[in-house]
């Protein structure tokens, strides 16, 4: 008796391998945040609002990368597209850990192979400002490298999940691979703290960096079109593919057109989209980029201090995996079509930020209050984030997918170049002035104004999308 074929599973692990090139991305990301406040600013003289340029660029550069990274994805195709976007961005995170080499041989004129006679170095030169200047120089030049690769990294498996993922189950798998996100943010201050501790900021992004280049070797074997694919089996492409039954007759099913990049823009779904990550992209990279200056400035927690709570932060974060179900059980249970079940979903998670506005006042008792509060507000953000990402694959054609998750990137980016730069300026102003507000001093009371905005950022952000697309409607 011949038994019942299996369904294969391989989509599931095709969501692996996004999960973990998204770690690695958030991983290279992080090693400047976390290394700054101790080793690398007090070494080249930096203040906050040097790191909020250095910040505020590679978001820029991030956006007007991801405008194009998009396109490109769409052109080379997904497998092509990832290969090339990991390939730059490990180079960049390696090129950081040459910053200080390349500060004190242009400055004294001396070239050293040594991080630690580059240091010696650099303490040498008289000119405190010709050191800033340089130094930021070239970081901001190897965050240029590291966004122009990272851009590539959410078009390419936003593209990845809507080839192996039906509708119903892109949000969940989004959620899987998106918090990778939350899972580097939250193992990065164990790892990267205790290696610049032990051998210096420098080898932090070598050894970091070099994870993008292991990880290329398994994409090579493991990635392949699920109807190419010799580990999907006709069980799992039929459910893969389940989506050309229901959508029969619609454009999905006319011969594939491309839409041009400029014909994205006549869409309200684009515009709705680029909004909403404009408005929410720049709180998650503040949280991210300022929560170890934050632990430092205001509760005096620096270096290794600051693992257990950043760890803590980001595994409250790892909630968020759950954002990717809701939908689903609006869609399964309730009858919902994918955008409905999506914005009920998002509308919810919309509330939780508004918990920040009590992360300040309630630090006057412990600082695990605040970290408690921002983990809460990461994982909505994260939960958030899945979905308004999913909302891309349920209403444009996947010849287009790509190119306009890219749109709505450029738009979080420029969103996140506002919050860094106005931030770092504010927290130097505060802390130089004495400047007060709502019943704080100095930096604490700047934290507690970006804070607020942080809080409102989402509600603000789910109002204009409802408006400018109020109901499912697929291009």
């Amino acid at each position: 008796m011949k038994t019942q074929e299996k369904m294969t599973n391989y989509r599931w692990m095709i969501c692996a391998i996004l999960f973990f090139a998204t770690t690695i991305n958030y991983l290279d990301r992080q090693v400047l945040s976390l290394t700054w406040p101790k080793y690398i600013g007090p070494e080249f003289g930096w203040t906050n609002e040097n790191y909020g340029n250095i910040t505020g660029w590679f978001s820029i550069f991030y956006a007007v990368a991801m405008l194009f990274a998009g396109r490109l994805v769409d052109w080379l195709d997904t497998k092509k597209g990832f290969l090339w976007a990991i390939g730059i961005w490990s180079v960049g995170a390696c090129m950081h850990a040459f910053c200080g080499i390349a500060t004190a041989g242009v400055l004294t004129g001396t070239w050293t192979l040594s991080f630690a006679g580059a240091s010696a170095l650099i303490k040498t030169v008289g000119d405190a400002g010709k050191v800033v200047s340089l130094s930021v120089m070239f970081f901001v030049f190897s965050r240029f490298v590291l966004a122009l690769g990272e851009a590539g990294n959410f078009p390419a498996a936003i593209k990845s999940t809507a080839e192996f993922f039906p509708k119903k189950d892109r949000a969940f798998s989004t959620s899987i691979f998106n918090s990778g996100a939350t899972v580097g943010a939250m193992i990065a201050p164990a790892c990267i703290l205790y290696i610049a501790q032990a051998f210096g900021w420098e080898t932090s992004f070598v050894i970091i960096g070099v994870l993008g280049f292991i990880w290329m070797a398994f994409w090579v074997f493991i990635y392949k079109k699920p109807e190419k694919h010799p580990k999907v089996n006709k069980l799992e492409l039929a459910y893969i593919q389940q989506d050309k039954d229901s959508d029969a007759g619609t454009e999905e099913q006319k011969p594939a057109r491309k839409l041009s990049f400029f014909e994205c823009f006549r869409f309200k779904q684009t515009w709705a989209f680029a909004f909403g990550k404009f408005m929410t992209d720049g709180v998650w990279w503040f949280y991210l980029f300022w929560m170890p200056k934050y632990l430092q400035s205001v509760f005096g927690l620096e270096g290794t201090a600051q693992v257990l709570p950043l760890t803590v932060l980001y595994t409250i974060v790892m909630l968020s995996i759950y954002g990717g179900w809701l939908p689903s059980y609006f869609m399964d249970k309730k009858g919902m079509n994918p955008y409905a079940g999506r914005m009920k979903a998002m509308l919810i998670f919309a509330f939780f930020p508004l918990l920040a506005l009590f992360a300040q006042p309630l630090g006057n008792y412990s600082h695990w209050l605040p970290v408690i509060i921002i983990g809460i507000a990461g994982a909505a953000h994260q939960a958030w984030s899945a979905n308004i990402f999913s909302t891309v694959s349920d209403m444009f054609p996947k010849t287009a997918i790509a190119t306009v998750t890219g749109i709505g990137g450029m738009a979080g980016g420029i969103g996140s170049y506002i919050i860094q730069k106005i931030a770092g300026k504010l927290f130097d102003y505060a802390g130089s002035t004495g400047m007060v507000f709502g019943g704080f001093k100095g930096e604490p009371a700047g934290y507690f104004i970006i804070f607020i905005v942080c809080s409102v950022a989402y509600l603000i952000g789910w109002i204009v999308i409802k408006a400018l697309v109020p109901k499912y409607k697929p291009i």
